[in-house]
């Protein structure tokens, strides 16, 4: 068969990932705190956009109230339009891009008394002062904290003056955390370097005198080492038992007397002399804060029954469409290329507007069915928390697996039992015997570690034990699958637990 070139006309309908779709897609996995740092950029790149002040951005969907789960008259319907579908496709379609994220902090202002004068007493930062202008600043009013870096670097000036030294010391300290270990070693500073592994080595050494002390140790076993041998208390027994602190761990006392070649008072005594040493030495300095998480939902308890569920609008970014000037600097200019370039700017103020807005309504609308869904555990707590997954909440809602995915992702619900993750709602099934209804995985660890919580030295639980204990509730589980959820809890096995129990008895 002979092969020569043809022309075909072929009619299909796919989808395009325009750069704006990619910016739809991506606000919806963003926290509040990184989509405000999103919408911080736009601000300044985008002339037609302005920052909303009052409720002249507000969504109508901002709250809505859900009756117990027995009832199915839940329904929310998202605008219509391209935005609304084409924010929801599947991952294999998505372009992911990491979006860093800010916070910024906010100050409480002073309270106005009844006469009129201001109580600067009833400010947030009592003895502040401020500029003839009036206003606060609360950089000049607050006091650096020196943070670990600052002050080993500071010893490092004070006691080495070769240049070379001082670029090893200083490479060390960037690889120093904020407990105050060392989390590279020394062959790979001297490869990365070209300096010798003796000359690294006689450095780490002279450093690991710096204050505090124990800054700068590899491991556990260094750091406690460090601190024993600057107070004079490194003995043989001492470093036997720096050596296995694992035994310690465990309980293991018989080993350990064997070993430090001590009685059962002596290996008390150097237990208890380990236990007033400083595990963390560099915790003593800054760090940075941690950063505190801001709810995106929040859900109450409605006095007439059921949940109103609410979107946190304080963190929520509102913005506006300044068409106004747009019009002015069209009609104004005869110039083609400013008014390509404005409508561009109209277009992609217009579909940001639009985004945040389905943005909003979808994690609303997800957050509804999750609450829906596990209305037993808002009401009666974790044992009643229920097996979900996305594929339960997006046919629920008519929506793509990869949706739900996204909108749960990085967000958290605030509820009277606590602030969780939505993902934290979504667990494994474990089956009923007899057919029952399924089991979550989460309500399940959560009764595992009751039951240990009970356990006395006489009534220590094997994973066996725990797991007929759990028949009995109706709950199929394989022996496996308990020590697997025991370990992800950090819960020792029954051997290690009894030693501990002896030990504390």
């Amino acid at each position: 068969m002979a092969m020569s070139p043809q022309l075909k006309m072929k009619q299909s309908q796919s989808l395009v990932m325009t750069p704006q779709l990619q910016q739809a897609i991506k606000l919806l996995q963003l926290s509040n705190i990184e989509l405000s740092a999103f919408v911080e950029e736009q601000l300044e790149s985008n002339p037609l956009l302005e920052r909303g002040t009052g409720d002249e951005n507000r969504r109508g969907e901002d709250a809505r109230d859900i009756e117990p789960a027995t009832r199915d008259d839940i329904n929310m319907e998202a605008a219509p339009g391209k935005a609304v579908e084409a924010m929801d496709v599947p991952d294999s379609r998505e372009y992911e891009d990491a979006s860093p994220g800010e916070r910024a902090q906010q100050m409480d202002a002073p309270v106005q008394s009844s006469g009129g004068e201001i109580d600067w007493s009833k400010s947030s930062s009592s003895g502040g002062s401020f500029n003839s202008g009036g206003d606060y600043d609360a950089a000049a009013n607050t006091a650096a904290e020196i943070t670990l870096s600052e002050h080993l670097t500071e010893q490092l000036h004070m006691s080495v003056v070769d240049a070379r030294e001082r670029l090893i010391g200083a490479h060390l300290i960037d690889h120093v955390d904020e407990n105050g270990y060392l989390r590279i070693t020394v062959d790979e500073i001297a490869e990365r370097l070209g300096a010798s592994v003796s000359k690294v080595s006689s450095m780490l050494t002279m450093m690991q005198t710096f204050e505090p002390t124990g800054v700068m140790a590899r491991d556990l076993s260094e750091c406690l080492s460090l601190q024993l041998r600057e107070k004079g208390e490194l003995t043989p027994p001492m470093e036997a038992l720096l050596g296995n602190l694992q035994l310690l761990a465990k309980r293991d006392t018989a080993r350990l007397m064997a070993l430090c070649d001590v009685d059962a008072a002596g290996l008390g005594d150097l237990t208890k002399r380990l236990r007033s040493l400083a595990p963390k030495p560099g915790l003593i300095y800054g760090a940075e804060a941690a950063a505190t998480v801001e709810p995106d939902v929040f859900i109450r308890e409605n006095p007439a029954g059921g949940w109103a569920v609410e979107l946190n609008s304080a963190t929520l970014p509102r913005v506006l469409v300044n068409s106004r000037y747009y019009a002015e600097i069209v009609d104004a200019t005869k110039d083609e290329s400013v008014k390509t370039f404005m409508s561009e700017c109209q277009a992609n103020a217009s579909w940001l507007v639009k985004s945040l807005d389905q943005r909003a309504r979808t994690i609303l609308k997800v957050s509804m069915e999750i609450v829906k869904q596990q209305d037993g555990f808002f009401a009666y707590g974790i044992d009643h928390l229920r097996p979900l997954n996305l594929k339960t909440v997006a046919d629920a809602i008519e929506m793509h697996e990869s949706t739900v995915s996204r909108v749960t992702s990085n967000k958290y619900m605030a509820t009277p039992r606590g602030t969780f993750e939505l993902k934290y709602f979504f667990t494994a099934a474990i089956p009923a015997i007899g057919g029952g209804d399924a089991h979550s995985a989460e309500a399940v660890r959560h009764k595992i570690k009751g039951l240990i919580s009970e356990e006395t030295v006489a009534n220590v639980l094997s994973d066996d034990k725990i797991v007929d204990l759990l028949r009995h509730e109706g709950i199929d589980i394989a022996r496996r699958t308990v020590a697997k959820y025991r370990e992800s809890m950090g819960i020792q096995s029954s051997v290690e637990r009894r030693r501990v129990l002896k030990s504390e008895g």
